[in-house]
């Protein structure tokens, strides 16, 4: 009685789906994540990897920064061990490779065998 005919045959309508509807709203979040990994997780894959590269490659004589701000020439390194750096004239700290931040200077390798 107080129904009109357009809502009652809108409201008996079978409603329209299908995988074209689906997909069409997941494309707004998936360009979101495209979006989201150029912009932030890619460059920081990148500077993982030159931070990890940086790290394998300190060698005797090499000025380093630590993440606390202490600035050494490195006098000791193994691969894939801690680190010995003389912070002053005869002061010698030990140093986890992980937590140095920069390596401001390639020294030039130390040749201990050359004749005094």
């Amino acid at each position: 009685m107080f129904v009109t005919p357009a809502y009652a045959q809108a409201a008996g309508a079978a409603p329209a789906g299908g995988i074209n509807d689906i997909l069409i709203q997941l494309m707004p979040i998936l360009l979101l994540v495209v979006i989201f990994w150029f912009l932030i997780f890619r460059p920081q894959q990148k500077r993982l990897k030159a931070q990890q590269a940086m790290l394998s490659a300190i060698k005797r004589g090499d000025t380093v920064v630590t993440t606390g701000g202490i600035v050494g020439k490195v006098t000791k390194a193994v691969d894939g061990e801690d680190l010995e750096v003389e912070i002053a004239t005869g002061v010698k700290v030990k140093l986890v490779r992980g937590m140095v931040a920069d390596v401001r200077s390639k020294g030039e390798p130390v040749n201990d065998n050359k004749p005094a």
